[in-house]
């Protein structure tokens, strides 16, 4: 990558580092409520990082290249460990990381080429817990609502910045996917994610690259989890298997799918 977008990430990983470590101030306050969130669904495990921040940010250099940011839901048990402290290292992310490296047309290595973040740091079990938590505790629903619209203002002004910035490559500008389609849906716990970010691409035209904008470069889909991408990605092409499409076709679908979604979610 180039100099200009190594630094507008490297200041947005600064910002969120310390986004979260402020936000880990409610700690003791919400380990209680993700322990108790868990007890019916959940077999018993270690709190250990009640807000994560992703270290593999930590890890991007400059000799990086980034095609893709991927926005998952919350830190689940995996990610909240603190031996990972990493997003979509559970089943979901070994599927997605399978995914890409069963299509090598795609040109992008899932831990390499592609940031990953979620919608808010804030870690439950499952992300159906974070409604517990938001109706258990005025100052948790706070907490929840504020991190979700602050992650998603500066990750699309982080995914501008990169399109912006982009020189030489036009063919491989950076595109955002926001996987989860379900709760991005009117009542669901994402909306203030959802409105945030159209709201942070409204009016943006273009990006600054040339033939470059930035809001179709937005791409919604159903959650890895449960197979639950490729399942939808299937029955959108017709295909039985997504390994038989060749690059042309298989990025055909994955676009056309995406903004499908897209225009659900956001109404345009």
């Amino acid at each position: 990558m180039n100099e200009a977008q190594f630094n507008a990430i490297k200041n947005f990983r600064e910002e969120y580092k310390a986004k979260c470590d402020e936000w880990s101030a409610f700690c003791a306050e919400l380990v209680p409520l993700q322990k108790f969130a868990s007890q019916k669904d959940t077999p018993p495990y270690p709190v250990q990082t009640p807000v994560v921040y992703n270290r593999a940010l930590d890890e991007i250099t400059r000799d990086d290249e980034i095609r893709l940011i991927v926005i998952g839901d919350n830190p689940g048990k995996d990610e909240q460990l603190e031996k990972n402290n990493r997003y979509l290292v559970g089943q979901s992310g070994k599927i997605a990381e399978g995914f890409f490296r069963k299509n090598p047309a795609l040109g992008i290595q899932f831990r390499k080429n592609a940031i990953i973040l979620n919608k808010t740091p804030i870690h439950t079990a499952k992300t159906s817990h974070l409604k517990f938590l938001a109706k258990n505790s005025e100052r948790i629903a706070r907490l929840i609502l504020q991190s979700q619209i602050w992650l998603a203002q500066k990750t699309a002004q982080l995914h501008k910045a990169l399109l912006a910035s982009a020189q030489s490559d036009k063919k491989n500008l950076c595109e955002l996917w926001l996987v989860g389609y379900a709760e991005l849906k009117p009542k669901g716990i994402f909306v203030p994610y959802r409105d945030a970010l159209l709201e942070e691409y409204r009016g943006e035209k273009n990006c600054g690259a040339e033939n470059c904008k930035a809001w179709e470069r937005v791409f919604v889909y159903q959650h890895f989890s449960m197979n639950r991408f490729l399942i939808d990605l299937k029955e959108f092409s017709g295909a039985e298997n997504c390994a038989a499409f060749d690059e042309a076709s298989l990025k055909k679908n994955l676009e056309a799918l995406g903004a499908k979604h897209r225009r659900e979610i956001f109404g345009e």
